[in-house]
């Protein structure tokens, strides 16, 4: 029985191997990085190699770090940072220093479905109005297009493609400084100029129109061309985002991404963890029964502490060596009140004790008695032993109504 259960744990280990070992696919990736380097449908490739061609005369300088870690050295530099991502989510470390670039003369393009609402509440911008979840528009693909407005554009014809509906928009708010300057088919906003300080904002809700899949569909490489036109021809820096595009969530939400929820995201891989988890709760259910005697617990040493004490009076009583006894009951009390209500008891005045009592909240006539046998005590050569249980009956009343 023992052999049989090893050969299936292997057959079935086999079969996990052979899952995740599946060919590719061939039907390309439709998951919407906006990667440079990523050459599937809705990679940004081709934006990041035309935007490349656009600004010529500057390297394009990659960001793969927080914000923070890159725009501090270029406050003033009428420089250019590009964003294109699927969320564009931020801490408020990340938004300070994006407003301070702001505020000196730089300008940002973000081009994001999800813009994180703190920085929009930040600049003093409205929300975007949210849509239905991808699953509710997959049945309704259709040729979709976006527009650019003919006040600030030459080219004003439709862009378009077939695939999920370009309805993304802003509202338009009350700003009266807010341009509008692109729309989709429905005539809403989908593309705004605001002015932050010195600086302008670009921010664009439809992110999909900047993939390779929409870029290279009949001329709407245009597009990407007029939109980038508001741009000097030579901006000192230019900034090209490639570390918000693999930020899904927003930071209340995420931790950092474990491995596991990444392994999940492949679907031979999924299968493949699933089933080792479920072997291993086979495992434990069927093959973990215990194979050696019980071990008898081994008992706890016990505390000593109390009985050594005691044996140690015991051994100061039958000498009758009061004094002593009393000298170490007075300095543990000393050493008590000093760590406990921080008090000197070199100098046992009214103050003292009045101090004593207060802290303590016990009352200051018991206080006082207390207070007055010690000092008696300490006179005294010779302790008795009615002296000596009265010493500790009165600390040990002390004890008690102490807070």
């Amino acid at each position: 029985m023992k052999k049989i259960t090893t050969y299936s744990f292997y057959c079935l280990l086999l079969s996990v191997l052979l899952l995740a070992c599946n060919p590719k696919q061939q039907i390309p990736s439709l998951r919407e990085t906006y990667s440079m380097n990523d050459k599937n449908p809705f990679g940004a490739y081709v934006a990041h190699r035309q935007v490349s061609q656009i600004f010529y005369n500057n390297e394009i300088r990659i960001k793969k770090n927080k914000l923070s870690y890159g725009l501090n050295e270029n406050y003033d530099t009428a420089s250019l940072y590009i964003n294109i991502s699927k969320n564009f989510f931020l801490n408020q470390e990340d938004i300070n220093m994006l407003l301070k670039y702001l505020h000196n003369g730089n300008s940002i393009f973000i081009s994001s479905e999800n813009i994180d609402s703190n920085f929009l509440n930040t600049i003093g911008f409205p929300q975007k109005q949210s849509h239905s979840s991808f699953a509710d528009f997959i049945n309704q693909m259709k040729y979709t297009a976006v527009q650019l407005q003919p006040a600030y554009y030459y080219d004003t014809s439709l862009f378009s493609y077939y695939y999920v509906p370009l309805d993304n928009y802003f509202n338009r708010g009350k700003d009266p400084l807010l341009k509008v300057l692109g729309t989709n088919e429905n005539g809403q906003p989908n593309f705004v100029l605001l002015f932050y300080g010195k600086g302008r904002i670009y921010l664009h809700c439809e992110p999909r129109v900047f993939s390779n899949y929409f870029l290279l569909q009949k001329e709407n490489y245009k597009y990407l061309e007029s939109v980038f036109s508001f741009a000097p021809a030579a901006p000192q820096y230019v900034f090209w985002d490639d570390y918000y595009n693999k930020r899904n969530t927003a930071p209340s939400e995420r931790g950092d991404k474990s491995g596991i929820a990444v392994l999940l995201k492949y679907p031979a891989m999924a299968w493949a963890y699933w089933l080792v988890l479920l072997l291993l709760v086979l495992y434990v259910i069927f093959g973990s029964k215990r194979r050696q005697r019980i071990i008898k617990p081994i008992a706890p040493n016990e505390n000593t502490s109390v009985a050594f004490t005691e044996t140690v009076g015991r051994l100061y009583l039958q000498k009758k060596d009061n004094r002593n006894i009393a000298d170490k009951i007075i300095t543990y009390f000393f050493e008590h009140i000093r760590n406990q209500y921080f008090l000197n008891s070199n100098q046992m005045n009214e103050e003292f004790i009045s101090t004593l009592s207060r802290k303590s909240n016990v009352p200051r006539e018991d206080t006082e008695i207390l207070v007055r046998l010690i000092l008696k005590i300490q006179r005294y050569t010779a302790v008795s032993d009615q002296e000596l249980l009265s010493l500790n009956q009165q600390i040990e009343k002390f004890y008690k109504h102490k807070k």
